[in-house]
């Protein structure tokens, strides 16, 4: 378990311990209902002033006090511009990012180099970890964000916008490629996910150097080649909420979507029977 998975399943603990609801915990304490939420699912982090007043609140010991006040002096000292960054491709960082999947209400995703984690198949996600990971870390990693994938048959919302760009990238082999987009053509299909797609046809005016998530308005994620962070800051939360807004406006979506699919399939379908010299 990371310092971060502690710091918030113990909060968590403590507030249930002290038979206290999340409400009755941020009134007692300041803090709005939703940041108490956050905290406890690891998509808020708290200042050392925060920690103090909930464990107060909570009655903890002074052990434990002191013991989670210095988890969030640590973990904010990694923080930079109020971002936690977590190992790349850990299959603890899967069941974390999942956690804060479940707390949220609306999903809103870009992607301009690969298909989203939310849609991949289990063929394209090992073939996306390749050798970063041992083999038996890989595939806990690989189980992990399948499981993660149980979200999209909930009731929230979901607003997915890839670029052909992302489609063309020949991860895993064009087999694999022809059954991934299948799989997004089925899932565009579901009443509660909207998926849109930028053909390389689009003429765009808005740079973009990496794909993000946005969960509701409080948090966005970030994938680096090294690294994932997690974004809090409001500042920096509605300026990628502004992107998203920008670049949505390129993408086509239903059967128009579809066909761009079907056609992007169609090209590697034909690959895998006449591979090019």
């Amino acid at each position: 378990m990371t310092n971060q998975d502690h710091l918030s399943t113990e909060l968590r603990r403590l507030r249930k311990a002290a038979g206290l609801s999340g409400t009755e915990a941020a009134r007692l304490t300041g803090l709005s209902q939703s940041k108490v939420s956050r905290v406890e699912t690891g998509a808020f982090m708290p200042t050392e002033d925060q920690v103090v007043a909930l464990c107060g609140v909570y009655r903890a010991p002074a052990k434990v006090r002191r013991a989670l006040v210095a988890i969030t002096r640590d973990l904010r000292e990694e923080a930079s511009s109020a971002r936690v960054v977590l190992q790349r491709g850990a299959w603890r960082m899967q069941q974390r990012i999942g956690k804060i999947e479940t707390a949220s209400a609306r999903i809103r995703s870009f992607q301009p180099t690969i298909v989203f984690g939310l849609l991949q198949i289990r063929d394209y996600i090992t073939a996306l970890f390749g050798d970063s990971l041992p083999a038996d870390e890989r595939d806990q990693t690989v189980d992990a964000r399948l499981e993660r994938q149980r979200i999209l048959d909930s009731n929230r919302e979901f607003h997915f916008v890839l670029t052909e760009g992302a489609l063309r990238w020949n991860m895993g082999g064009a087999a694999t490629m022809q059954a991934q987009l299948d799989h997004l053509i089925e899932v565009s299909r579901r009443g509660r996910v909207r998926l849109g797609v930028i053909p390389w046809t689009a003429p765009v005016s808005v740079p973009v150097l990496h794909g993000f998530d946005i969960y509701d308005s409080r948090a966005v994620l970030l994938g680096t080649q090294t690294a994932t962070a997690l974004v809090t800051d409001e500042r920096e939360v509605a300026d990628y909420e502004k992107n998203f807004t920008e670049v949505e406006r390129y993408a086509t979506y239903g059967d128009i979507a579809c066909s761009h699919l079907a056609r992007i399939a169609a090209d590697y379908r034909q690959l895998a029977v006449e591979p090019l010299q």
